[in-house]
């Protein structure tokens, strides 16, 4: 009963939070430059029967409050409004792109799990050799570079020197071509975020392989492997799962960058679309959909803490 009243306080604050996102993202509109009319109906005509019609379906002869609690209602059923580029509805042309942005998200927090954990906890098990030297300069090195020069260099050596992968769209929609399309794309972002989840998994290792527990559990014989199992490994994945969540909202709101590089068709190049066409009705949506995202993903964060950790299960219940 206390974990369910925890999980409903942290519901009534996501809650909080999404409103005070959507004033301030609905103030978007408001902030454009310009006339609203003018932004609404971008290059269409500006006959009157346009101009009463933009005016009677965003309310723009009412007060800003009045304004604001007309698209709240709309938004809350998915209705963001009509994209000024395409005249399609908003929620129509963010699902059209949004499955490149979630697959390539999913393949890079594949990347980081895989490679970042299983590296970062090696290291942290072999502190001092040179590997943990090589895996802490590594991890330095991919924080520094930037993003883009990664994306280049991907380009540059996998497409066009050896030509193992494609370095533009996002394939067919087959899942092999799929996969082939967006490795380099994932790879890219996923270099500074593997040399982040790395130093945070190593640093989780050397602390809990500090503590007298571990020490006690080795001076009772136990195997290496259960000591690994049932102390280290549990008691480093709250932090390192707590890292994985805000790396998968990184993945995804960082993708703008990569998409742009390798012209793919997700959400991350629309936002860059739609801000150089001042597509405000678009730019709304995405920016509210990208919050939705953010907290729902730290409520499951929360949640599987819930799980593996009776610490956190004591902690909600106080």
């Amino acid at each position: 009963m206390a974990i369910a009243t925890f999980i409903l306080r942290r519901l009534g604050g996501m809650a909080a939070i999404l409103l005070v996102v959507s004033l301030l993202v609905f103030s978007l509109l408001a902030m454009s430059p310009g006339s609203l009319v003018n932004t609404l109906l971008g290059d269409q005509p500006q006959s009157p029967e346009a101009i009463a019609a933009i005016e009677a379906r965003y309310h723009l002869n009412d007060p800003f409050v009045a304004q604001y609690w007309y698209w709240l209602k709309a938004a809350l059923s998915g209705d963001f409004g009509t994209s000024i580029q395409s005249g399609e509805h908003v929620t129509t042309v963010i699902t059209t792109q949004l499955p490149v942005t979630v697959q390539l998200a999913l393949f890079v927090l594949v990347l980081v799990v895989v490679f970042g954990i299983t590296t970062g906890m090696a290291a942290g098990l072999r502190q001092g050799t040179i590997f943990d030297r090589v895996v802490s300069g590594a991890t330095v090195l991919g924080m520094s570079v930037p993003g883009f020069a990664v994306g280049i260099l991907m380009i540059y050596v996998f497409g066009v020197r050896l030509s193992w992968f494609p370095v533009y769209g996002a394939g067919d929609g087959g899942f092999a071509s799929r996969l082939t399309h967006l490795t380099l794309p994932a790879v890219t972002l996923a270099t500074g975020l593997i040399a982040l989840i790395m130093r945070q998994t190593r640093a989780a290792v050397l602390n809990v392989m500090e503590q007298d527990y571990v020490t006690f559990a080795r001076a009772r014989g136990l195997s290496w492997s259960r000591i690994m199992v049932r102390y280290a490994l549990r008691n480093t994945a709250l932090p390192v799962i707590t890292a994985s969540g805000l790396l998968l909202i990184a993945a995804i709101s960082g993708a703008a960058l990569v998409e742009s590089v390798f012209s793919l068709p997700g959400v991350g190049s629309l936002m860059v679309q739609s801000v150089n066409a001042k597509d405000v009705p678009v730019v709304q949506g995405l920016a509210f959909f990208l919050a939705l995202i953010v907290v729902v993903v730290n409520l499951l964060v929360d949640i599987v803490a819930l799980v593996i950790d009776p610490r956190t299960r004591t902690a909600a219940k106080g």
